[in-house]
């Protein structure tokens, strides 16, 4: 098919050449052929100055690199054990765990709906012995772990603490992110259990909690990344992300927390797509805003309360099947983007995650990406050193003024809970959605190898597969049955008592009891069960 008649596709639903770059990025924003030095801009503070658009640290990586974090797990606990030490072993600096759906959704790998899923996407983790055998031989004193977790976040928090616990790590001394943010997870991903005003309280028994026990591990990280690949826009994720932070700030100041305190320990994380100028300017905008939001409605004057800190993914749905060896590109320009937006961890996709679990060597490609452009690019090596660009300077204006937009509309709405509850921020999602992927099947969107230059049998170009053992389900099953049949039964019927006590009573934080539960060697889908008896299920709006 010649370009000609490309442009002109049937039902292709728009106007011009596609291979002319448009006059807009990715959000819609107006890009100025060129820009000339604008009189009335005040310049801008330094880096590591409120309100931190040109990041949160003077010396940038100067003082220290980004954490080099691959997102990894699958199959068993024996298997991702090992994937893990491989990892550390290439020069990986932090660890992040993928946990399998049954895990994330709060079932027992023995469950009905959770045995053809057992391992699929991540580990299975149903108990405290389980987690042993994860960091079996890793010292969870010197590592940085990320938990990509939401609606059973307060329970792998807590098997983690007793995981240390039992090492003899002081849990002082643990670093690292769990993920828990569960307003995300009703508008993008769907890995909810309980309603979302229970949700929300648990979420901040978490954030007490670890301020208390674990004062270095951030105890939430609020998830953009997941609105962004469901379909929003960059501008889009940028606003609701931030929405969902203040809901937090919120609950914990009704529940009288320390928030100016509590604020130190919240951090974001973010996709990175292909825009690569508008991700450096979303970045910038939101250290910006985020800080002035804190500061204007809060009162909060402490500045390392005021500065968001965030990690990143590069791929997510920016990333294809079709010709995947080019992902490896897109991945590299992803992670630039990154970096010159001042991310503090980022995981760089193998180029083969959209179809299966990256092997060996794909993720050994993602990682050494990282490392190419952090020890032979140069471009780590001053801080912002974008900024002061008439345009990126003008994009990062535009982008703040249209993520205080988006605030400010569900603020008009009546609150990022009401929002979710009535499904209107899903549904503004679904319609981006579906806005991206005709523009996409189009042609009008140019995704290079799917949709553009694409060549005969090109479907054959997978490379290297990974095989999943069909014997991980199986496994994993009888390690959960060995465990039921020699845990003291009694600890654990008390525990979940006390835990179905305490999450009756609204003023009682659960986190300790759900600590005792995971000590006894109860399961995810034990303590699940319980507090669902109390809290009920979140039941998605109708028409969603």
């Amino acid at each position: 098919m010649s370009e000609e008649k490309q442009f002109k596709r049937e039902g292709g639903g728009f106007v011009g050449n596609p291979l002319i770059p448009k006059p807009t990025t990715s959000s819609g924003l107006e890009v100025p052929k060129v820009l000339e030095q604008q009189d009335n801009r005040d310049e801008a503070p330094l880096p590591g100055e409120y309100p931190f658009t040109r990041g949160i640290f003077a010396d940038g990586y100067r003082g220290r690199l980004w954490t080099f974090r691959q997102y990894s797990g699958f199959g068993s606990a024996e298997d991702t054990n090992k994937r893990f030490k491989w990892l550390l072993d290439q020069g990986q600096t932090g660890l992040s765990v993928a946990l399998d759906l049954p895990t994330q959704c709060g079932y027992d790998p023995v469950h009905p709906v959770a045995e053809p899923e057992v391992g699929k996407v991540g580990v299975s983790i149903s108990n405290l012995s389980e987690m042993e055998v994860l960091f079996d031989g890793i010292d969870l004193s010197n590592i940085s772990t990320s938990f990509t977790i939401n609606g059973t976040a307060a329970i792998i928090y807590a098997m983690y603490l007793a995981c240390a616990d039992k090492l003899g790590v002081p849990r002082a001394k643990l670093t690292g992110t769990i993920q828990n943010d569960i307003l995300k997870e009703y508008v993008a991903r769907g890995t909810w259990i309980f309603p979302v005003k229970p949700s929300m309280r648990l979420t901040s028994d978490v954030l007490i909690y670890a301020g208390e026990q674990s004062p270095r591990f951030n105890a939430i990280s609020v998830a953009g990344a997941h609105v962004r690949d469901a379909g929003s826009t960059a501008v889009e994720e940028l606003g609701y992300t931030l929405a969902n932070g203040l809901a937090y700030v919120e609950e914990l100041k009704q529940r009288g927390g320390d928030i100016e305190k509590l604020a130190q320990r919240l951090s974001f994380f973010f996709y990175v797509h292909m825009d690569f100028f508008e991700e450096i300017c979303k970045f910038r905008a939101a250290r910006r805003l985020w800080a002035k939001l804190l500061k204007d409605r809060y009162g909060i004057t402490n500045e390392k309360s005021l500065r968001l800190r965030f990690g990143v993914v590069c791929g997510g749905s920016s990333l294809v099947a079709p010709q995947p060896q080019n992902n490896i590109v897109r991945v590299a320009v992803e992670t630039m983007a990154a970096v010159l937006g001042g991310a503090q961890s980022i995981f760089t996709c193998a180029y083969d995650e959209a179809f299966q679990i990256p092997t060996e060597r794909s993720a050994e490609i993602a990682l050494r990406t990282q490392q190419i452009i952090a020890f032979e690019s140069g471009i780590s090596k001053t801080v912002d050193p974008l900024g002061g660009s008439h345009y990126v300077e003008d994009l990062t204006d535009k982008m703040e003024a249209e993520a205080l937009k988006v605030l400010d509309e569900i603020d008009e709405y009546g609150g990022v809970i009401k929002a979710i509850e009535e499904g209107y921020i899903q549904g503004k999602i679904a319609t981006r959605a579906l806005e991206r992927k005709k523009k996409i099947d189009s042609g009008e969107t140019v995704v290079v190898g799917q949709n553009w230059f694409r060549r005969e049998n090109q479907e054959n170009e997978h490379g290297e597969t990974f095989s999943l053992d069909p014997d991980t389900a199986s496994r994993v099953t009888e390690k959960y049955h060995a465990l039921k049949s020699k845990r003291d039964d009694a600890l654990v019927t008390e525990s979940l008592q006390r835990l179905q006590q305490a999450a009756i009573t609204d003023s009682e934080n659960v986190m300790p009891f759900l600590v005792d539960c995971c000590h006894a060697y109860a399961t995810v889908g034990e303590m699940v069960e319980t507090l669902t008896e109390v809290w009920g299920e979140f039941e998605e709006p109708l028409g969603l």
